[in-house]
């Protein structure tokens, strides 16, 4: 609190607001359902045909049709009201999951089905993802936007968290249709949490005959018009894919060659207590130039991809993904928050996209690619050059000057000490 009664916003203040728990508890809800979803849907196809080939056909179709939407979701989404857009988006996703409990408990579950359903819940994710990102200003006052965009990461985490651990548990004593079924509900909760959602329209929402190739190009001029975007999307773009390739395949792989499952279950644990405590960390501080600091924190991502390559001690490793938690954070809040105080609101959605469709498009190609290079060079190269990349990467973002150069707005009139907000 300061000589004059006022006091910064803290981690406890955009809870006050109505808006904003809706908004958290509903992106809770659907992350918690979409970590479930594969989970479950796999356990399906598996107990259907057996086969690897159709697991990979129905899981692949979401993400298809995912990427293939993104963009045009963002445009819907500066279009239309935000919360119509997540409640529709949540009730279909929910029906959809509903759809395939019902034919695997009743037994007319097919390959064809699930492949159709599954494109259908990678388009309203498509829909629902820049929406959701879009509206976290809208639920908050100006001064409030850092502890809440770091709240929505932490309640994003927990719910990929306990979606995915949830996921094994009821495919595990229930069976995959019930599941499935567990998993509709959850997008159904989270439908209901936004529908709680009252916020003002954005301009583009207030009518005008739809546009859509017109407004996907506003929406990539006003991405590539502000330097800083683009040069810390393409940053993010190869860090995504060297990890991607580094924690999701060749971590896996040395587990099973050193020190066990059981330890590699625990440092992606400790990797998420790590994001926990980052997003306190972002939501207490507000350092000026919070983009540059969040650039440069990137380079943390190489941490891990080198104590794997370098250590098969545990302790090193717990402590290396910890650390990589917490500064992945720090850029996660900087970043949204730069986002949603620079970009004009009717247009946000649609940078989000286009940001969104980066991060995409590079997972599977550090997927793809990370095996076939170790088998070439053998995986801790493989980790030490992907870290070297990483680094690289990071310099070359902090060049930009519109990088290092973005400070954050200063703070809107402080809340005065005592006031709960409606």
């Amino acid at each position: 609190m300061s000589v004059d009664g006022t006091r910064a916003p803290t981690l406890r203040d955009p809870l006050r607001h109505r808006n904003f728990r809706c908004l958290a508890g509903g992106r809770m809800a659907t992350y918690f359902a979409n970590a479930m979803a594969p989970i479950v849907l796999s356990f399906a196809v598996l107990d259907l045909t057996g086969s690897l080939i159709d697991l990979g056909i129905v899981v692949g179709a979401r993400s298809v049709a995912n990427v293939a939407l993104l963009l045009f979701g963002g445009v819907i989404a500066d279009r239309l009201p935000r919360r119509l857009v997540l409640q529709g988006s949540s009730v279909a996703a929910g029906l959809a999951q509903a759809v395939i409990a019902a034919s695997v408990l009743l037994g007319f579950a097919s390959i064809p089905v699930l492949v159709v359903i599954s494109v259908i819940n990678g388009m309203v994710s498509a829909v629902s993802l820049p929406a959701a990102a879009a509206l976290v200003p809208q639920t908050v006052p100006a001064d409030m936007i850092r502890p809440a965009n770091a709240l929505v990461r932490m309640a994003v985490n927990a719910g990929m968290v306990l979606g995915a651990s949830t996921g094994g548990i009821v495919v595990g004593f229930a069976g995959p249709g019930w599941g499935i079924a567990v998993n509709a509900a959850v997008f159904l909760l989270a439908g209901l949490s936004f529908a709680g959602l009252r916020v003002a329209k954005t301009l583009s929402a207030a009518g005008g005959p739809a546009r859509p190739l017109a407004e996907l190009r506003e929406g990539w001029s006003e991405f590539t018009s502000r330097s800083w975007v683009w040069v810390v999307v393409l940053q993010f773009l190869v860090i995504n894919a060297v990890v991607a390739g580094g924690l999701q395949v060749l971590g896996p792989t040395l587990a099973d060659q050193s020190f066990g499952r059981t330890t590699w279950g625990l440092l992606l644990a400790a990797q998420t207590a790590g994001a926990f405590a980052g997003g306190i960390i972002a939501a207490r501080t507000q350092p000026r130039h919070a983009l540059r600091i969040g650039a440069a924190v990137g380079a943390f991502e190489a941490v891990p991809l080198l104590a794997l390559a370098t250590t098969s001690h545990t302790a090193l490793l717990l402590v290396a993904m910890f650390i990589n938690g917490v500064a992945l954070e720090q850029l996660a809040v900087a970043w949204d928050v730069s986002l949603q105080e620079n970009i004009p609101p009717e247009r946000l959605a649609r940078v989000y996209s286009y940001d969104a469709l980066g991060s995409f498009v590079a997972i599977p190609i550090g997927e793809v690619a990370a095996g076939p290079i170790a088998l070439h060079v053998g995986i801790d190269t493989t980790l030490v050059a992907g870290a070297v990349l990483v680094v690289t990467a990071t310099g070359l973002a902090l060049c930009s000057a519109g990088v290092r150069g973005l400070t954050v707005r200063p703070s809107a009139p402080r809340l005065p000490a005592g006031d709960a907000a409606a």
